[in-house]
C-alpha cells in the first residue's frame, strides 16, 4: 500500500468536504476540473455538456502523463486536446488509481 498516496488523497477529499460539504466522486471531480479549464461558471448543464466537461477534465489531468496534448480552443472557447499516447490497458482499480494520481498532480500544480 502506498501510504503517501492514500494520505494525499485523503487530504484532497477533506478539502472538497470543507468546500462543498461532501466528497464528490471522480466523475464530479473531473467535471469540476473541466469547468475550471473551460473557464465557465457553474450552471445547469445538459448531459452532453457534462460529458464534454468531464472529457476536458480527464484530458487535462492526463496530459502530464503524455496521453493528451492541449491543442487550443474551439470557436466557442472550449479547450481541445489530441491523444498523443496509447492509454494502457488497466483494470478498473488501476484506472481509478491512475486518475486519482493525475488529479492529485493537477491540484498540486494549481
Amino acid at each position: 500500500m502506498d501510504y503517501e498516496f492514500e494520505r494525499s488523497w485523503a487530504q484532497l477529499e477533506k478539502m472538497f468536504k470543507e468546500r462543498f460539504e461532501e466528497v464528490p466522486d471522480l466523475h464530479a471531480i473531473t467535471m469540476l476540473i473541466g469547468l475550471q479549464e473551460a473557464g465557465v461558471d457553474f450552471r445547469d448543464f445538459s448531459k452532453d455538456e457534462k460529458l464534454v466537461l468531464m472529457h476536458i477534465g480527464i484530458c487535462t489531468v492526463l496530459a502530464p502523463f503524455g496521453f493528451y496534448r492541449f491543442i487550443g480552443r474551439d470557436k466557442e472557447g472550449w479547450p481541445m486536446f489530441e491523444r498523443t499516447g496509447t492509454l494502457p490497458s488497466l483494470s478498473g482499480d488501476d484506472q481509478q488509481r491512475l486518475l486519482k494520481k493525475a488529479i492529485l498532480g493537477y491540484f498540486n500544480q494549481n
